[in-house]
């Protein structure tokens, strides 16, 4: 049964995943709001524009008349919730940003769901026994790991270091309170690092491609040594399309890759990887040879790692793909597309913004 899906964020780097997932491989109808900060790149949605499914609306998720509108409008049956800050850097340098949108928006479209959802009580109740909020959230909430055993479990308390995961967490339990309070039907995902195609280039991974192929330093924090658990963001997309029409309501689905790499393993891996799709010239230097070691991050966690076993085992949902075949696609996408990746490095991807949204409505 077709269903429509608000996705807020939906321009974004896992947001855009999730609209291109919903379009391509359902029949549902998706509605993307995003406010088209730096971070949203209608581009990355090309595949889509146009689509009889699809919809977009300019809007910020801290407005509440116009979060009012759109469920007004497009009376969703599901939320999935992914609008957020979240660089880490950006969020030492400019806390209050992270915090207006992260908690401020969350608590904002958590009353407008909230109401609709009760109004529906009364008016169809079959449409808001089926509605779902889903709340995308990040593996950062949890703090760091200490050495190289244990795993983040969904029971892992909450330990967030930087202001970028303590924003995340603050949404986190205002989800949980509105499920717990007024009785709100929702889903919690907690997630690796995510990597793939359309990543904004101040990620790690898409840095030092466009770096490496700039022949630009490789900028390593500290010696390297932090571990993350890496997630191909198209499997990401399937996990939280799976939660959002399977999952339990009121339970929290941790997802991640089963791809434990130190940040020096990464960008040697990709090194390498680019020695082979993009060779240098005869009698240049090795990719390698660009790697440079800078001052760590403030508070910098050293490991995560996740535990995805209870989303395979509730949802049979598992990664497709493995951090080499993962890595190797996003090599190849960035390789063949130059456009895409230089107009969001000069900033002409901007340019285009007003008028794309002028094209929507409410």
């Amino acid at each position: 049964m077709s269903k429509a899906f608000l996705v807020t964020g939906g321009a974004g780097f896992i947001g855009s995943a999730v609209v291109r997932e919903l379009i391509a491989n359902t029949d549902h109808r998706v509605i993307n709001v995003d406010k088209l900060t730096y971070a949203g790149n209608l581009e990355s949605l090309a595949e889509v524009e146009g689509h009889a499914r699809y919809d977009f609306v300019q809007a910020d998720i801290c407005d509440a008349s116009a979060m009012q509108a759109v469920f007004d409008t497009h009376q969703p049956d599901v939320v999935m919730h992914l609008a957020a800050e979240s660089h880490v850097d950006r969020s030492i340098d400019g806390p209050a940003e992270f915090i207006q949108t992260n908690v401020v928006g969350t608590s904002v479209l958590l009353e407008v769901a909230r109401r609709y959802w009760q109004a529906l009580q009364q008016s169809a109740p079959e449409k808001a026994q089926g509605f779902r909020f889903h709340h995308i959230s990040t593996d950062e909430v949890y703090g760091d790991l200490e050495g190289p055993e244990g795993l983040f479990t969904e029971m892992t308390p909450y330990a967030p270091s930087s202001p970028y995961s303590a924003s995340k967490a603050g949404s986190d339990h205002l989800v949980r309170a509105w499920q717990r309070t007024f009785g709100l039907p929702t889903l919690v995902t907690n997630c690796s690092n995510n990597y793939g195609p359309y990543h904004f280039p101040e990620k790690l991974i898409p840095l030092m491609i466009l770096n490496g192929l700039a022949g630009k330093p490789l900028p390593v924090y500290g010696n390297g040594q932090q571990i993350r658990d890496w997630l191909y963001v198209e499997d990401h997309a399937r996990a939280l399309v799976k939660v959002a029409t399977e999952g339990q309501v009121g339970e929290t689905y941790n997802i991640g890759g089963h791809n434990e790499k130190t940040n020096l393993e990464v960008v040697e891996t990709l090194c390498d990887l680019l020695q082979t799709l993009a060779p240098k010239q005869e009698g240049e230097s090795h990719y390698r040879d660009q790697i440079t070691f800078v001052v760590d991050r403030p508070g910098h966690d050293l490991r995560y790692a996740i535990d995805a076993g209870k989303i395979e085992r509730e949802l049979g949902w598992r990664p497709r793909e493995t951090f080499e075949t993962g890595l190797r696609k996003t090599v190849e996408w960035y390789l063949a597309n130059e456009s895409w990746w230089k107009r969001v490095l000069d900033g002409s991807y901007q340019g285009e913004r007003l008028g794309m949204g002028e094209r929507t409505s409410l």
